[in-house]
Parts: structure tokens; sequence; C-alpha cells
């Protein structure tokens, strides 16, 4: 694991209508969403790698499609300095994702359908009115960058 990144197993509760899946609550973390966006990705299609320098990510991967979900830790600070992880997230392991400032991350659709994606970020995109500078590393612009999506 990398120090500060949270990955929750989302806990379907069905019934004859379908299901419900809680995606977060305050009672069991403290992260505090600040703005809410969706986004579709198309099989294949790589969305990243970037980081934030403020800024906290919430993703919510609960298909339909599948993602493999990259993340590696540059913190100079951390305990798990260098570390990285995969993992494959949405419909097959819905999960919910927190993804702290410092740590590059980016997915790719892996699935034969489109995949969705939630984000609940912690910072408003470009801040409040969309005045400020947009607060991203893009590492995907660096061709010879250390992180790379297969």
């Amino acid at each position: 694991m990398i120090e500060g990144v949270k990955i929750k197993k989302l806990q379907q509760y069905h019934d004859d209508r379908g299901y419900l899946a809680e995606l977060f609550r305050h009672d069991e973390d403290s992260y505090a969403p600040e703005m809410a966006y969706m986004s579709i990705t198309n099989p294949g299609v790589v969305r990243g790698p970037h980081e934030h320098k403020e800024q906290s990510d919430g993703f919510a991967f609960f298909g339909p499609g599948e993602f493999r979900l990259y993340l590696w830790d540059r913190r100079e600070d951390s305990p798990t300095k260098g570390e990285s992880i995969e993992i494959e997230v949405g419909a097959s392991n819905p999960s919910f994702v927190i993804v702290p400032p410092g740590v590059v991350h980016g997915y790719k659709c892996i699935s034969d359908i489109p995949a969705l994606s939630v984000n609940f970020p912690d910072k408003l995109y470009k801040g409040k009115n969309k005045e400020e500078e947009i607060d991203e590393i893009r590492w995907e612009e660096d061709k010879t960058s250390p992180y790379q999506i297969r």
C-alpha cells in the first residue's frame, strides 16, 4: 500500500430494485469533497498520469466497465516514497479510492465497453469561480516520465 491512499471496497446492498452502495461517509473518514464530476472512458483509453500539489481526489469506480488504476508515491516525506501499486477497479471490484496530494495517479479502461468513474475532489477545479491556476502536474505530457500506463 501507499501511505495515505485509501481503497474502500464498496459494499453493495441488493434488493429487488437493484443495489445501493455508500461511497463515503464523514463518520468513517474526514475526507470532505468540494465538487463532483463524472467521466466516461472508452476502451483502451488512458487518463493521466498526473498529480496534484494540494488536492486529493476521491474516485468512485463501480461500473459499468473496468479500469486498471495506477498509483506512484513521489512525496519526499512519505514512508512509502517510491512505492507503486496497480489495482483493477470497476464493475467487478467496485471501489472508492482517495488519492492524496503528491501521489501520481492515472487509469486505463481495460474493458470492452466504456467505463464510468466519478471523482469527488476536495478542491474546486481552478479554484473559486475558476480564477486560479490548475493544481496539476501532467506527467502524461512527458514522454520520458517514469510514470507510464501500459
